[in-house]
């Protein structure tokens, strides 16, 4: 019996360490598709940031209609049931400004504040958190809070002007999270909901840009036309990556998954764009990093010590069923 029951075991061992790996792998490539995101959009000039939130939204639809269709999954859209859509609906609105002023940071060649706002995204979503759902922090959590806006004070200064753009990203998905830590539906039925009713402006949109001629799609050949129309599937691939990684591994390793994002931005706007950052911009930065390294560590070992982090909400009805993409784990586009 016992005997068996190790050969069981042993078995099974090799099917945990496959799921891991492959949860692991898609979380490296989705947030690695993120963090190279700054050396597509400028691609897509020169359409201006309305007109590529809009192509993405529309081709998004495109892509997640063939999606559900191989899945043979519209039923489960289908059943999506009033309040459910009501949040999703705010998700798409939120994750719409998101998407948008990423795109006009990144091409106005502002990439290490779009970095910024990916950096300090997780700690404004552990504020909203706090705000909004009443989740405690510890002490050292609560002294890095206040280390992050001591450094955004900080960045103020060094940037000439409040860095607002790295603000709205971090608020706008921040209450993106917020829409989907209680939306009980598949992330991948979820998304589809996303862009789906954002899709009837988007492509009335596109077709007024078009007849008055400040639409960018038809203008300047095939190939600009055909960069527009994969922004569709540069949108919703790494979302799916994402989604496979989420179920696949811990939570907590996703999160620590994220961080390559900022860094590759960063990286991206100082090596290939040439941007600058003088002593004080750096000394924000620092401050910043040291400010999700003690958030991070803290959220770590109170996992360790009893399973719940000290911060984390007690369980509801909706976290049985959370959508990839809360808890402050970032969807950075």
């Amino acid at each position: 019996m016992s005997e068996g029951g190790r050969t069981g075991a042993g078995a099974g061992a090799p099917a945990v360490d496959r799921t891991h790996a492959v949860g692991l792998l898609a979380g490296v490539a989705a947030y690695t598709m993120w963090g190279f995101f700054p050396a597509f959009f400028p691609l897509l000039d020169p359409a201006g940031a309305v007109e590529i939130l809009a192509h993405r939204i529309v081709w998004s639809l495109a892509v997640m209609a063939l999606v559900l269709t191989v899945m043979r999954r519209w039923h489960e859209l289908r059943a999506v049931d009033r309040a459910s859509w009501g949040r999703i609906l705010g998700a798409a609105v939120f994750v719409s400004v998101n998407w948008g002023v990423y795109v006009y940071t990144v091409n106005s060649g502002r990439v290490t504040e779009a970095a910024l706002g990916y950096t300090i995204n997780p700690l404004v979503s552990v504020l909203l958190g706090v705000l909004i759902f009443r989740e405690r922090l510890t002490r050292p959590q609560a002294w890095a809070v206040g280390l992050a806006v001591v450094a955004v004070g900080v960045l103020t200064a060094g940037y000439g002007h409040f860095p607002s753009l790295s603000v709205i990203l971090a608020l706008s998905f921040g209450m993106y999270g917020v829409m989907k830590k209680a939306l009980r539906v598949d992330p991948v039925v979820g998304m589809t909901g996303e862009v789906l009713v954002t899709a009837p402006f988007a492509l009335a949109l596109l077709v007024w840009m078009g007849a008055v001629g400040a639409g960018s799609f038809t203008a300047h050949g095939p190939g600009h036309a055909a960069l527009l129309a994969a922004s569709g599937l540069v949108t919703v691939v790494p979302l799916l990556l994402f989604a496979v990684a989420a179920q696949r591994i811990p939570l907590a390793t996703v999160g620590m998954l994220q961080y390559i994002v900022p860094v590759l931005q960063m990286a991206w706007g100082i090596v290939v764009v040439g941007e600058h950052l003088d002593a004080v911009q750096w000394a924000g930065f620092a401050l910043i990093w040291a400010a999700v390294i003690v958030f991070t560590t803290v959220g770590r070992r109170g996992r360790r010590r009893g399973g719940r982090s000290p911060h984390e909400p007690l369980p509801s009805r909706a976290d049985g069923a959370r959508d990839g993409g809360s808890d402050g784990v970032v969807d950075p586009t």
